[in-house]
Order: C-alpha cells, then sequence, then structure tokens
C-alpha cells in the first residue's frame, strides 16, 4: 500500500519548511526552488495557492521574496495541503469506483474512514515548527555521535 502525497502537496510542504528555516525572513522563490530541489516553474502555482490561503506573504520586487504569514508552530501539515489540494477527504469508494455513500455504505468503508481519519488527525497534529524542531534533535543526535 502506498500513501503518497502529490507532487503540488511535497512541494508545498518544501516551501513552508524552508520559509519555517529562515525564521520569519524572506525568501525569494529561486531560493526556495534551489533548496528544496523544487522544479522552478511549479513554484509559483504553488506559492500563489499558499498566498492565497493566507499562509504566506508574497513581497513583490528585486529584493522581495516570500515568508510565512503565521507562526510556523501554528500552521499544520493538513492547512498546507488544503491549501493547495482542497478537501483531502476520500470521495470515492474504494470497492465501486463511485462516490462515497450514493447507494449505501461498501463493506470496507469503515475501515477506510477510520484510517483516513487517523492520517488526518495525525498531519492536523503536526506543525511546520515541530518539524524542523524534530529535525534539528536529530541532527544534533547524528553530529554527537
Amino acid at each position: 500500500m502506498r500513501l503518497d502525497l502529490t507532487k503540488r502537496s511535497d512541494y508545498a510542504i518544501r516551501a513552508m519548511l524552508s520559509l519555517t528555516k529562515v525564521g520569519g525572513g524572506l525568501l525569494s522563490s529561486r531560493k526556495i526552488a534551489e533548496e528544496m530541489k523544487i522544479p522552478p516553474r511549479f513554484l509559483p502555482q504553488i506559492m500563489g495557492d499558499l498566498t492565497r490561503a493566507g499562509l504566506v506573504e508574497a513581497h513583490p520586487g528585486r529584493a522581495g521574496g516570500y515568508k510565512l504569514a503565521k507562526p510556523a508552530s501554528t500552521v499544520t501539515l493538513l492547512t498546507v495541503i488544503e491549501a493547495v489540494e482542497g478537501d483531502p477527504h476520500r470521495q470515492i469508494c474504494v470497492m465501486r469506483g463511485t462516490p462515497c455513500g450514493a447507494d449505501g455504505e461498501c463493506g470496507v468503508h469503515d475501515v477506510f474512514f477510520a484510517a483516513e481519519g487517523a492520517i488526518l488527525e495525525k498531519l492536523s497534529g503536526a506543525t511546520l515548527q515541530s518539524i524542523i524542531d524534530a529535525y534539528m534533535a536529530k541532527m544534533a543526535v547524528a553530529a554527537a555521535r
């Protein structure tokens, strides 16, 4: 079983983590793309979505760039994913391939609904800051070895 993010969500999370690491400073789209290995042609679309969602502030101009619009400790992974993907809830029944619940619930509905709920709960509990903090702690442990 694979639980993959779409490229759009993947790039959005990477961009937000890049902005989190600079702690409120401005980063150009070129720097974000380079640091996070995001294709530069996709980044403007993603940053536009994040700006429209109120997660990022865009500062145009030669010395401009992007910065977080909210504290990293208040922005969750789920919020970032929703900003670029919309509603993350499964819309199509696993067994029937039609909208879920349109003609009743299938035999695996409860199991998949519970699994989806667990994933969404985990994503809503992980903030950008907690991810950066955990990463930095792992790096410190690795450096101490």
